[in-house]
């Protein structure tokens, strides 16, 4: 019962396509298009041994859109919290891209990282999927291979999916594209969780939107820097579950 509600609503969605189209290019014609913060995308914190590396892959909130300085992003945040919590020297990297989907990450991101040793990687994918009317099988198939070989590349490391946030929670959504694009979140994140269930990846939370005033960035749309420290938060104990 529960698969049949998500599919109906799922289908229903389709038939809101001209008030998504509608309501979709309005907010992209007000909204500011912002670029990755400036700044390093790798780097390292002294501490004890063994080191831990962390790689935070993904589509532009991995690149830390919405803040000025990467110091204030995701990984660099998340970084610091785990040298904060464990004492261990961390080395970080983030690879986040504007744009991208979980095909995108598969095909062009992956293939050309570094064969670089990651003990913890944090994967930031589906907003884009979402809001480009990606079918749940498209992401079926593109989300569950992105999985197949990230764990081929890195089969050892700690991987953790944060899945799409509320996206009735985000400012730059009028209230009738925001329920559009929920319903079509909902699917895409029943259908993640299930794959990292099968695929040996852990699937977090929904990232809890406690201040949207100080957590999104000047377009609406991405974390503001206590947005990222939120998020980082969000994510540092389930990073560190197996330490």
């Amino acid at each position: 019962m529960e698969s049949d509600k998500f599919s109906l609503s799922t289908l229903l969605t389709w038939l809101a396509l001209p008030v998504y189209a509608w309501q979709g290019v309005g907010v992209r014609m007000r909204t500011q298009r912002l670029l990755p913060a400036k700044g390093r995308v790798r780097d390292r914190i002294d501490g004890d041994e063994p080191e831990i590396s962390l790689l935070v892959l993904g589509d532009s909130s991995a690149a830390s859109v919405g803040i000025d300085q990467s110091d204030g992003g995701i990984a660099a945040q998340l970084a610091a919290l785990m040298n904060q919590r464990t004492g261990r020297a961390v080395r970080w990297r983030a690879a986040g891209f504007n744009s991208a989907t979980a095909g995108t990450i598969r095909d062009h991101v992956v293939p050309n990282l570094d064969h670089e040793e990651w003990t913890h990687i944090v994967l930031s994918i589906g907003t884009n999927d979402t809001k480009n009317f990606h079918t749940v099988g498209r992401w079926d198939r593109e989300f569950g291979t992105l999985l197949y070989a990230l764990r081929a590349k890195w089969p050892e490391a700690r991987l953790v999916w944060s899945p799409v946030i509320d996206m009735k929670l985000v400012p730059a959504l009028p209230k009738a594209l925001a329920s559009i694009l929920e319903t079509r979140a909902r699917a895409i994140n029943r259908m993640g969780v299930r794959l990292c269930r099968e695929r040996s990846a852990v699937a977090a939370s929904r990232l809890p939107v406690l201040d949207a005033a100080r957590g999104f960035a000047k377009d609406g749309f991405h974390a503001s820097e206590a947005g990222y420290r939120a998020w980082a938060e969000h994510l540092a104990d389930l990073m560190l579950a197996q330490d």
